[in-house]
């Protein structure tokens, strides 16, 4: 066991899988000599040479392409994105082409491909470095979308996203990389994809949410429970598949259920989890169903000042667990 920073443990989830499987492959923009820009891949390319991780052209679109087509040629590629931002040149070519290649086949062909890409804001990135972009994805079926909040996770997901046979979209909240660190097995491990986790256990309020704002969430919880509220705090992990089970469980502990998630709240992830809770457990709930996201501006700002108003904080999570709590 090894205490790990995000970052560290998607390193070591590259290097692992290069080492134990010679199909992996890793490509895209700054991969290789300089590790990428965040050094995600630091190191690789000493040890696997430029064949296996391959410095791309400025071209997303390309960069999608080819792992499209080494994953065809039954490479097993990991494909970075610089940011999320910067993904939707290759929209067309994950949404029209990965994501239909096994239906449109009758099942001949599967796509055994990862897209990684930092996403978020908090870092005064502004408006093409701080975006959230699962929505987007998660709609599209034939793709899996997760979104680890831990070290723990984000290892263990990474494994079982290049092992996966269908292409998988991997989103990293970028303040998270060296902001959260946990414990780390030294042994392969793999995490199924579509099970929510359970990381406060409460019967007040149940909240739920992943990335960055899970952390957030996860502190306020903490805080209220020296006023003897407790808070049941869900990190869902995988947006698709969807883990509603485990939401539908605490809501119907704890009655009251607040959604959290940094992506504008007009139709977000949090938007699809309030319907189905809406649908599956209306009578359940004591209190309307709160779901906190960004608001509908074009973009989060790059002033301190306004991105701080843009991204909800610790103070407020906990004023609205409180209200939500008495209500």
């Amino acid at each position: 066991m090894a205490i790990k920073t995000l970052i560290q443990a998607v390193h070591d989830a590259m290097l692992d899988e290069m080492r134990r499987d010679d199909r992996v492959v890793v490509l895209g923009e700054d991969v290789g000599a300089r590790g990428g820009v965040f050094r995600a891949t630091m190191g690789l390319m000493d040890e696997f040479g430029s064949e296996r991780v391959i410095d791309t052209p400025l071209d997303e679109c390309l960069i999608a392409g080819v792992a499209i087509g080494m994953a065809l040629d039954d490479l097993r590629p990991v494909a970075e994105m610089q940011f999320a931002d910067f993904i939707f040149p290759a929209f067309n070519q994950i949404v029209s082409e990965a994501a239909k290649i096994r239906y449109r086949s009758n099942g001949d062909f599967g796509v055994p491909m990862v897209i990684r890409a930092p996403y978020g804001g908090g870092v005064h990135g502004a408006l093409y470095h701080s975006q959230s972009v699962e929505a987007f994805f998660a709609h599209v079926p034939g793709l899996k979308v997760v979104a680890p909040s831990t070290a723990y996770d984000a290892q263990g997901m990474l494994a079982m996203a290049i092992e996966d046979p269908d292409p998988v979209m991997f989103f990293e909240h970028k303040k998270t990389y060296r902001l959260v660190r946990d414990d780390v097995p030294d042994e392969r491990y793999t995490i199924p994809f579509g099970r929510a986790e359970v990381r406060r256990e409460g019967g007040d309020v149940t909240c739920v949410s992943y990335g960055l704002l899970h952390h957030f969430c996860v502190e306020a919880a903490e805080r209220l429970s020296h006023d003897g509220i407790e808070i049941e705090v869900i990190d869902l992990r995988s947006i698709y598949p969807l883990d509603i089970d485990t939401v539908l469980e605490s809501v119907g502990k704890t009655s009251k259920v607040m959604i959290l998630y940094e992506d504008t709240k007009f139709l977000g992830v949090g938007a699809e989890v309030a319907a189905q809770i809406a649908e599956r457990a209306m009578f359940e709930l004591d209190a309307p169903i709160v779901r906190i996201g960004g608001p509908h501006v074009p973009a989060m700002p790059y002033s301190p000042a306004l991105e701080h108003w843009f991204l909800p904080d610790v103070d407020r999570i906990e004023q609205e667990m409180r209200k939500l709590a008495e209500y």
